[in-house]
Formats: C-alpha cells, sequence, structure tokens
C-alpha cells in the first residue's frame, strides 16, 4: 500500500487513542473487506475478531483454527488498511509463556500495532490461568516486543464475569485484582466482557477501580457511547457480534425466498457491486 506508515507509527498512535478523552471504537473485522468497510467509515483503528475469522475458515471458536490459520486471515487485514490493526490471539494459542510469546512475536512478524491475550484457559477444570502466569506472559511478550523496538499495545482480557461461578461482589473483586496486576505487569488496556450482565451502575466502577484504561464489548444493556465516554470507558469493542448480525440477515433473507419466493430483503439495503471493487481495488 502507497504511503503505509511505519508498524512502530502506528503502534503509538493506537496507544495514544487509548488516553485520549474520547473513547476509542474498535469494529471487529473477520476478513478484507469488512476491514476496508470500516476504514472508508472513518473508524481509527480496526480489531479483529477471532470468532468470526474461525467461522469464516469452517471451525467453532476457541482456538480450534491454529495460530498460523488466524494470522494468514490477520496479515492480509494488515496489508489491506493504512489504519491500527489490533489480532485477537485468544489465549495465545499455547498452555505455556514460552508458547505465548511466539503467538505475539508471530503476530507483530506481520505488522499489527496491538494484540489482545486472554486469561482463560478453554480448560473445563481449570478455566483461568493463575494469576502469576499471566503476569508472566505479559513481562515477556513486553520485553520481546521491546527488544523489535515495538511499542506494541497489549489488550489483556479477564474472562471472570464471563466465566466465573460465584456472584456479583466476588466476580467484581477478582476481576479488579487480576486487572491491576496485569496492568502493573504492563498490559495498555485491560477488556473485561460481559455476557450482558453489565450496566452503567458496574462499568463505572470498573473504571474506578482499574488502574488502566479499560475495554469492554458493545451489548443490548450497554449505555450509548456518549454515556461510555462520560464515565471514563477507554476502548468499545464489538467481538464477533456484527458477525453474527450479518448471518442473522442471511437468515432472513433466505427463509424469505423459501417461504414467499420473494426478495424484499435482500434489496433493502445493499452495497453495489462497483462500490465493492473499489473499496478492494489497489491504489
Amino acid at each position: 500500500m502507497a504511503n503505509k506508515k511505519s508498524q512502530n507509527i502506528l503502534a503509538e498512535e493506537f496507544l495514544k487513542f487509548h488516553h485520549d478523552n474520547k473513547i476509542l471504537l474498535l469494529p471487529n473485522a473477520w476478513d478484507v473487506v469488512t476491514a476496508k468497510i470500516y476504514e472508508k467509515l472513518g473508524f481509527k483503528a480496526i480489531g479483529t475478531t477471532s470468532a468470526g475469522i474461525a467461522s469464516t475458515l469452517g471451525y467453532p471458536d476457541g482456538q480450534v483454527m491454529s495460530l498460523k490459520e488466524n494470522l494468514s486471515v490477520v496479515r492480509k487485514i494488515v496489508d489491506s488498511t493504512n489504519l491500527p490493526v489490533n489480532a485477537d490471539l485468544e489465549s495465545g494459542y499455547s498452555d505455556s509463556v514460552e508458547g505465548a510469546v511466539v503467538a505475539a512475536q508471530a503476530a507483530l512478524d506481520i505488522g499489527v500495532a496491538g494484540i489482545n491475550l486472554e486469561d482463560s484457559t478453554g480448560v473445563e477444570k481449570k478455566p483461568f490461568f493463575e494469576i502469576e502466569e499471566v503476569v508472566e506472559r505479559i513481562k515477556a511478550v513486553r520485553s520481546m516486543a521491546h527488544d523489535r523496538g515495538i511499542n506494541l499495545v497489549i489488550n489483556l482480557r479477564t474472562d471472570v464475569y464471563m466465566l466465573g461461578k460465584e456472584g456479583h461482589a466476588e466476580k467484581f473483586k477478582s476481576t479488579v485484582k487480576r486487572a491491576n496486576m496485569y496492568a502493573t505487569a504492563g498490559a495498555d488496556c485491560i477488556f473485561v466482557p460481559d455476557t450482558g450482565d453489565f450496566n452503567e451502575q458496574i462499568i463505572t466502577e470498573l473504571v474506578r477501580e482499574i488502574n488502566a484504561p479499560l475495554n469492554i464489548i458493545a451489548g443490548p444493556n450497554i449505555p450509548p457511547v456518549q454515556k461510555l465516554e462520560e464515565i471514563g470507558v477507554s476502548r468499545l469493542s464489538f467481538g464477533p457480534r456484527p458477525m453474527r448480525a450479518m448471518l442473522a440477515l442471511l437468515v432472513k433473507m433466505k427463509k424469505e425466498v423459501l417461504e414467499s419466493g420473494t426478495y424484499k430483503t435482500m434489496f433493502e439495503e445493499t452495497i453495489s457491486y462497483d462500490e465493492i471493487n473499489s473499496l478492494l481495488r489497489k491504489k
């Protein structure tokens, strides 16, 4: 891409967005065309969704696809845009610190500005890595990126609210403890996804207690962007939810064809052939 910014400049810009007064709206892409649409709409950065990429490759979510398969798509997204790209690396595709560093380095090698790492293991009997293990991962990834001269933005996702079995009070306490230890270890942002139980009060308390920029995910009960900005949320992502909404539209279109033999839904809102080709044409 002509005049593409250097990786380090993109990483520095991406980090700065987390400390602006305006909330960073981070849409999640699962292929090149979604990334190009986000870029055209005026978003300042792009995240990837591992669940979305996995679905397009024929896998369920949860590190079933390989790191190589994930990054093969992420690379195409990075190469297609001049915006900072944050790569979703799930739990690092490894049980070890060394393996997580290998995953982060592979992402760095293809030009990303930031990464997501999760503190959940995907193993039912041991759903979370110990805090100390996650701290080691953060420090090791930070050291690797420093040695490469890239200020890689590390967004550390803690899944206590999604996977924890305790009540709200214990989940909140555990989330804050983990978040602040991760931030001290070198995480630039803390991602606390929920399963629909967040409200304005909980988000406000998380912002107050977590000593790092807070990332939450858009959901039906999440306050509007303007309110989140007032509360002090630094980053709002969307995960695989736009992809699922698009699949729901596909189901609606095809049900109409099967049930009534008409095509109204397909043409109510659409993007033209020429517009798509224009988005993807090499400049």
